[in-house]
């Protein structure tokens, strides 16, 4: 026996989740397929929070996805028993003329956001946890904050099952293949499915499933750390945005103290070390620590007590870190959503509701042109 869908979602993380919800209330027989619980720690998708900010120095072009992305969270934090979006504001800081500060402000400019610059100076004055040096600029948006990214994955699962859909963990897909009909076949290793259209949401695995995406989504090991702070009301959220900063050990990222008792950062390509995501070293190790522990000694030493927590997680990265979000040339009844570089949770909710386009449509009203295969 082979069970027949409308479509069928191929992973069941951040974008997988928000997908199948979005099929669902759109009234399609959806099917989601998870190789791991909903939700795991084994891919992109937890970590307790995950940064939300509208100032996007990666392309001005991601401001009116990110505006969506704010509607919709908005929505489907208003059917939720439980907070899914913490506004605190958002940094972007760095040296004066910096490409992340002034990439920044122009996204703001462009989209007329509210923002503020200010001097290293002003930002240590008005937020105590900051100590950066006297030559840095921030830019500060005040709608930036932080999501709980297993909180935002239940949410989904919920509205998809209060919808209709059928979600299955613990299952992992084998293969797919398209069928005669124009539909595709999948396998897993309990039993086999056919739907008219699939989804790849697969994360650090969706090269497995697309060839087209070999070598172009990479998976990443990236670890970040949670320190107690030294001076604890300065790294509360009503005190303390999340930021991204640029200094000469790299670019690095934060939060304030939520669910671990300690201030969240990392470092964007931690130690650049490309893994299989089935077989790398997932506990961290002593040299991650010093790592981030020295960063967080010079620019946040208020916050730089002993270690709370550490944890491993994935990024899939593009050659040029922005998403690909397209449909397969030779079979269009496939669409995948892969790449995110370290920067797409917060999109999560809106690239939901384009895939749901493209699997029903084969088309978007959302401008998703710099997310093309073929750019490659």
């Amino acid at each position: 026996m082979t069970d027949r869908y409308d479509v069928i979602v191929l992973g069941v993380g951040g974008m997988g989740s928000a997908t199948v919800a979005h099929l669902a209330a759109r009234g399609v027989d959806v099917l989601g397929l998870e190789r791991y619980d909903v939700p795991h720690g084994y891919g992109s998708s937890h970590g307790i929070t995950r940064i939300f900010r509208l100032a996007y120095y990666e392309h001005p072009a991601y401001v009116p996805l990110l505006r969506r992305a704010d509607e919709l969270w908005s929505e489907l934090e208003a059917a939720h028993d439980r907070r899914l979006l913490y506004r605190t504001g958002s940094i972007d800081a760095g040296p004066r003329g910096d490409p992340l500060v002034e990439g920044s402000s122009r996204s703001c400019e462009d989209h007329d956001l509210d923002h503020e610059v200010l001097s290293s100076a002003t930002l240590s004055d008005r937020y105590p946890g900051y100590r950066l040096p006297t030559d840095y600029e921030a830019v500060y948006q005040p709608d930036g904050g932080f999501l709980v990214p297993e909180e935002c994955i239940v949410a989904h699962v919920d509205r998809a099952h209060r919808h209709g859909a059928t979600v299955r963990a613990r299952e992992r897909v084998v293969d797919w293949q398209p069928t005669d009909d124009d539909g595709v076949r999948v396998e897993t290793d309990h039993r086999a499915y056919e739907a008219d259209e699939l989804v790849v949401t697969a994360g650090a695995w969706a090269a497995e499933f697309i060839d087209e995406l070999e070598g172009l989504a990479v998976p990443e090991r990236q670890v970040l750390a949670w320190l107690q702070p030294e001076e604890p009301a300065a790294f509360d959220p009503e005190a303390f945005p999340v930021w991204n900063l640029q200094v000469p050990e790299g670019r690095f990222y934060g939060f304030p103290v939520h669910g671990v008792p300690g201030f969240k950062f990392g470092r964007y390509n931690h130690r650049e070390e490309i893994v299989d995501p089935d077989a790398f070293e997932r506990e961290p190790t002593q040299a991650d620590e010093r790592l981030l522990r020295e960063f967080a000694e010079q620019y946040f030493p208020a916050g730089a007590g002993p270690t709370m927590r550490l944890k491993t997680c994935l990024f899939t990265n593009t050659p040029d870190d922005h998403f690909v979000i397209d449909t397969l040339p030779a079979h269009p009844q496939v669409s995948v959503a892969a790449g995110f570089s370290g920067h797409g949770f917060k999109f999560a909710s809106v690239v939901g509701e384009i895939m749901a386009d493209l699997a029903l449509e084969g088309e978007t009203d959302h401008e998703i042109g710099m997310f093309a295969l073929d750019r490659f």
